[in-house]
Order: structure tokens, then C-alpha cells, then sequence
């Protein structure tokens, strides 16, 4: 018999098979498939998926299909159980990977040796996946880098896998930038697109260092009339008192963002009071902004802090009296078995209120309304309770518990005012105008109370908050105009409610600011200067600032004979119509603000989207609607929804602070942006 190596002829598929069967299978995809002989045709070996149970070719006659197919089946998620678990957020280990020691390309040669390495560590195919959740993890909840190396996190890595290597700490760090990376292209796209201008507020952060930190926020109006609130920027201000500080942090933030020429309004909170750096700020505002409607665009108070500081204020005058509260509610909800007692005599008093007593967190001031309210509600039982809890020995006079009552009636006033912040979305600029309307007409009027006590608990309130709407109410005004339920007709009730026989005066400043500020849009609507050019006259300009344009051409010198005049020969009245037509358009572009104005207001409703009806009629109001646009994105207070009540300034913890400026930009920007669901 011939040997079989030295024979031309192809081997028989039995052969072949046991070929096959006998070489030692070296892929991954093993752990994963099995392979069975076809019942019907014996030469046809096919691959079934241990999970799904789905069969796939592998041999069949002299072809051999390989494992090409059979690896994406389970790394890409093809296969319906690993697809399911994917859903469902689980880690089952699927297939087999080399161990991480840092991000390498696919084809470089320490790659390929760990690829061919026997016995190389092993982790799940979900290698990527699990990286970039950690990546989320870390920025999502603060936690520090190292937490990677932490044993209990180790712990309960191991137990759902116990191959998965220990992640290095710069490769962490890398997962968070290219992290970062990717949304902050997302949110590029999204301020790119937008056609409308973007607003910026600047909220200041301090350490425990000489420097500070500025958190750079902006708002805008996408084309679907949606308001957008991110962060953009936070800058490191080694020198926070200095003159430039504020500019270096604003011109920073719009070159990385391209927001050149895209700039409207500007919102500092209490922080910047440096009036050398406002100043400076208010110069390059009005170089990056030409609609700065006097200056009114640089808002230099943030309306949470204004509110946070007239709650203090309010708190401060009845501090010893706000103390005996606190002590007394401390007294029944921390003493053994006085919540009990105390109950019982409520009841036996029969006391209606519902509410329950909980000590307030001094340095949230709504906490501490809520807690004088509760306790306000049952001073009947705290007026007994000595008789029937002979360790309680805090008392309130009638009298200070009806000056605590007042307390909570500004306070209230307050509060409403603040929860506007403390929704789901940021609301539009035209919101505040009522709560701070409220606001001013109330203090006003308690400021002039016969009631002493009324008029000590608010003069100081008072004095603060006239500050602060003096500075602001036009910015206010203007945004409610552009509110189609209110326009002129809710300032003019407004302003005859706060200034009464004055009140002419300050409706004439908020119409004259509106008309200016539309003719401005007008303005920048407008297309480009035309030139024209005459067959024998120099290059002239026509513009709708000119209010008159030469009917003939300058005589103009040649080296014809002295005293000779060459004349055009045109018409001389090209530019004419050119001139026409300009002030034609002008004209009719003209009443589009009169026009919204004088039409009757719409009913109102409480659910009312003012950018819907903005978006829905764009079109019969172009400019008016840019307008409407910039104007109802303006950020009034710089405070996130977890700092409105707070009544400390925001501080930069030490881990951050030990971290470098870029890497602490991209941790705070990514959280924001993962919270708003950019990814």
C-alpha cells in the first residue's frame, strides 16, 4: 500500500475529519460551541452554540468554514442570550480575552504575543463594556480613581469574575477622558447647531487654597426651541481678585467653544464682586455682544443667593426665638419616649395638624421654614407640654409664636420663588418676572408697615432685594413681553401695583428697552452693505443708515483739458433704487414688534409652552422670534438644583483640588452632560 504522504491525491472527508478531530482546537469559540455529525449527511459537520442552541456550518464535504463566524456569533452580541443579558445589565462571562495592561493597538506586537500566549489571563468578552461603566462609575458618584484598587471593590469584581485583571489607575483615567471626549463632541454638535446666541453664568467654587475655580454654564435655545442648560468650562483662577480673572475664564471658554459673535448676557453670582473685574467683563461683553441694551446683559447677582440671603436676613432678626424652636422640636424628636408624650397630649388636645416634626438642616434655610411651620402648627401642644413632660422647660410667649408665623409668611414668599429652580428643567427667563414681581411689591409694602415688628423683619430684606430688581427688571420685563399671555399688558398691572403714580416712568423704560433692543435685531438681520459701482464713479456704499444718497456723481478730475467736467452717463439714479428698496423692506419689517404687541394677549393657561408657540410662528415673526429666543434663554441664577437653598458657598473638595485642571474639568462637564442623557 502507498503511503499516504507520498500520494497526490486529496485525503478522503473521513480523513479530513479525523484530521480535524484530532488537532487539538486552540480557538476560544470551543468553550462556547460543540460540534456534531449531521444525521442526514455524513459528510457535514456543524457547530452548535452551547447557549442558543443554533446551529452553524463548520465542515462540509472538503470545505472547512473556520471560526470566524462562530467568534462574532458571541462577541458581537449576535447571539439572543448573550443579547438578553446585555439588556439586562449582566456580566456573564462569554468568551475569553487577553488581560488589560493599558490601551494598545489591535496589531502591535506585545498584542499579538498575549494573543498566542498559552495561559494567558482571561476576562469577559463585556472587557470594554465594564471599563466604560467603571469610566461612569467614577464620574457619576466622585469616587476617586484608586477605588479600583480597593479590596471590597475587588471583592465583588472577583465574585462575578474571578479572571477580570485589576484595572490600572491611568488606564481609569483614560477611560474617563475618551469618556469625556465623546459627549463633548455631542454637546459641541448641539451649541454648533443652535442658531440662536448663547448666554453664560459664572459661579465661582472655593478651596481650602489661595485659588479658585469657576464653573462656566451655558444656555441656549436649540433650533427645536428646546432650552439647553450645560457645562461648559470650569477654569482654574490662581489669581481669583485679580482685574482679568473673569475675562481670561469668559475668552477661554468661548474659544474652546466657538462661541465667537454667539454671546448675549453674562450672570455672575455674589463672589465676583470685584467691580474692577465686573467692569473689565462689562468691556469685553460689549465687544463679543453688540446687543448689550446699556449694559443690562451683565447680571451680577444670582437670584438663588439674593433669595438665600433675604431667608438669612429674615432668620437673623428672630435668631433667638427661630433657637427655642429648634431646641424644642430637638428636645421631642431626640429625648426617649417624648415623641410619645408628645403625641398623646396632641391628641388629647386635639390638635389638627398632620404635619410631622423634624430638625432642620441649618445650612439648607428651606429646612428650616419647613420646621418652624410644623412646629408653628402645633404651638398649642408646645404651650402644654411642660405641664406633662416635667423635663421640658423651653417656653414661647403667645407673641413670639405669632412673630414666628410672620416669619414663615415671608419665608413662604421665598420659597415659592426658589422652587422654581428646583424642577426637572430649567424654566424660561419670562418665569422669574412673576415671583419677583411678588417680591417687590410685598417687601415694599411691609417695609411701610404700622406693625414694628413687620417693618424690622423687612427693612433690611427690603433694601437688599429693591438693589437687586433695580438691576435686573429690565432683563425681567423684557423676557414676560416676549410671553404671548402677557407682552406690555402684565408690566403695565405690575408696575401701577408697585410704583403706582411713578409708574409711567418705569413702563416707558421697559418699552423704550424692547423697541431698542428689536431694532437691533433688525439691524444684525439685515443683509450685508451693497456696493455699487458706476461706469465713471468711484465705489459707493449704500446702507439703510443713510437717509439720503447722491443723485449725481462727484465731478471727478481726468486729464482732459483744465476746467472740463466729465459727467455720467447714467441716470445717476442706480443707487436710488437700491435706497428705495432698502427703506421699503425697513418699513415693512418695521411693525412686526407693534404688531405682536397690539394683538390681543392669548388666555392663560398653566400649562403653557411659550417656546411651542414661539417655534409655531417663527415664521410670521422672524426677528421678533430670534429675539424672543436669546431672550428667554438668559440664565438668572448660577445655583444647580442642589445649591438653591444652600446657605454656604460652594467649595471644592481636596480630592479634586489634588487633581489637575483638565482631568477635573472633564469629571465635572462629563457628569453634567451623562445627567442630561447625552449618551
Amino acid at each position: 500500500m502507498d503511503n499516504p504522504r507520498n500520494s497526490n491525491e486529496p485525503p478522503n472527508v473521513g480523513s479530513q475529519q479525523m484530521i480535524i478531530k484530532s488537532r487539538p482546537k486552540k480557538s476560544m469559540v470551543w468553550e462556547h460551541f460543540t460540534t456534531e455529525t449531521s444525521d442526514t449527511e455524513s459528510e457535514c459537520t456543524r457547530a452548535r452554540c452551547m447557549l442558543c442552541k443554533k446551529l452553524f456550518a463548520y465542515i462540509s464535504g472538503k470545505k472547512v468554514a473556520g471560526t470566524s463566524h462562530l467568534k462574532r456569533h458571541i462577541t458581537k452580541g449576535i447571539c439572543p442570550m448573550i443579547r438578553n443579558n446585555m439588556r439586562s445589565d449582566q456580566t456573564t462571562p462569554i468568551v475569553s480575552l487577553p488581560a488589560i495592561t493599558g490601551p494598545q493597538d489591535d496589531n502591535s506586537p506585545s498584542r499579538k504575543r498575549r494573543k498566542s500566549t498559552p495561559g494567558s489571563t482571561s476576562v469577559s468578552i463585556y472587557q470594554d463594556e465594564f471599563r466604560q461603566l467603571i469610566a461612569k462609575m467614577v464620574i457619576m458618584h466622585g469616587y476617586p480613581l484608586n477605588i479600583v484598587e480597593c479590596p471590597a471593590f475587588l471583592n465583588c469584581v472577583k465574585s462575578l469574575q474571578p479572571k477580570f485583571p485589576i484595572l490600572p489607575l491611568h488606564v481609569v483615567e483614560s477611560d474617563c477622558l475618551a469618556l469625556y471626549q465623546r459627549e463633548r463632541q455631542t454637546v459641541l454638535n448641539l451649541v454648533s447647531s443652535s442658531a440662536g446666541r448663547i448666554n453664560l453664568c459664572l459661579e465661582s467654587w472655593a478651596t481650602d487654597q489661595s485659588v479658585a475655580y469657576v464653573l462656566i454654564t451655558g444656555q441656549f435655545i436649540d433650533d427645536d426651541w428646546k432650552l439647553h442648560r450645560r457645562i461648559l468650562s470650569v477654569v482654574l483662577l490662581p489669581f481669583p481678585d485679580s482685574e482679568s480673572a473673569l475675562n481670561q475664564a469668559v475668552c477661554s471658554c468661548i474659544t474652546n467653544w466657538n462661541l465667537e459673535n454667539k454671546l448675549l448676557a453674562v450672570t455672575l453670582d455674589e463672589s465676583f464682586a470685584n467691580e474692577a473685574a465686573r467692569k473689565s467683563l462689562r468691556n469685553l461683553l460689549s465687544v463679543k455682544n453688540p446687543l448689550v441694551l446699556n449694559d443690562n446683559f451683565l447680571i451680577g447677582s444670582c437670584y438663588a443667593r439674593v433669595l438665600c440671603h433675604l431667608a438669612q436676613d429674615a432668620l437673623g432678626v428672630l435668631s433667638e426665638t427661630v433657637k427655642k424652636v429648634r431646641d424644642s422640636v430637638k428636645y421631642v424628636v431626640t429625648v426617649n419616649s417624648s415623641q410619645e408624650r408628645f403625641n398623646d397630649l396632641k391628641l388629647r388636645l386635639q390638635v389638627p395638624s398632620t404635619k410631622s416634626l423634624v430638625l432642620d438642616d441649618q445650612s439648607q434655610w428651606n429646612t428650616t421654614y419647613h420646621m418652624l411651620v410644623a412646629a408653628s402648627e402645633l404651638k398649642e401642644v408646645f404651650s402644654c407640654f411642660d405641664t406633662f413632660d416635667s423635663n421640658y422647660q423651653i417656653t414661647l410667649t403667645m407673641d413670639e409664636w405669632k412673630q414666628v408665623d410672620i416669619l414663615c409668611t415671608f419665608l413662604k414668599l421665598l420659597l415659592d420663588a426658589a422652587n422654581l429652580l428646583t424642577g426637572p428643567l430649567y424654566p424660561t427667563t419670562d418665569a422669574f418676572f412673576h415671583e419677583a414681581w411678588k417680591i417687590q411689591l410685598e417687601l415694599k409694602h411691609a417695609s411701610t408697615s404700622d406693625d414694628a415688628f413687620i417693618r424690622k423683619l423687612t427693612r433690611s430684606m427690603h433694601e437688599r432685594f429693591d438693589e437687586y430688581w433695580n438691576n435686573c427688571y429690565l432683563v425681567f420685563s423684557i423676557a414676560v413681553v416676549m410671553d404671548p399671555r402677557f407682552k406690555m399688558k402684565r408690566v403695565e398691572f405690575s408696575f401701577a401695583r408697585i410704583y403706582h403714580e411713578d409708574a409711567d416712568r418705569w413702563i416707558k423704560a421697559v418699552s423704550d428697552g424692547v423697541h431698542e433692543l428689536f431694532l437691533d435685531y433688525l439691524v444684525q438681520m439685515l443683509p450685508p452693505p451693497t456696493f455699487v459701482v458706476d461706469e465713471n464713479c468711484s465705489l459707493t456704499t449704500d446702507t439703510l443708515q443713510e437717509e439720503q444718497t447722491s443723485l449725481h456723481c462727484e465731478t471727478v478730475k481726468t486729464e482732459a483739458p483744465e476746467n472740463e467736467i466729465l459727467l455720467s452717463t447714467s441716470d445717476g439714479l442706480s443707487d436710488f433704487d437700491v435706497y428705495i428698496s432698502g427703506i421699503a423692506n425697513h418699513q415693512y419689517m418695521k411693525p412686526e414688534l407693534d404688531e405682536y404687541l397690539e394683538e390681543s394677549v392669548l388666555p392663560r393657561m398653566q400649562e403653557f409652552d411659550v417656546l411651542g408657540w414661539w417655534k409655531l410662528n417663527r415664521r410670521k415673526y422672524p426677528t421678533l422670534s430670534k429675539m424672543a429666543c436669546d431672550i428667554l434663554s438668559i440664565p438668572i441664577s448660577t445655583s444647580f438644583q442642589d445649591s438653591v437653598f444652600a446657605t454656604t458657598r460652594n467649595k471644592m473638595d481636596k480630592y479634586r483640588c489634588s487633581l489637575k485642571p483638565s482631568f477635573l474639568e472633564a469629571l465635572v462637564c462629563a457628569k453634567d452632560w451623562l445627567q442630561h442623557g447625552n449618551s
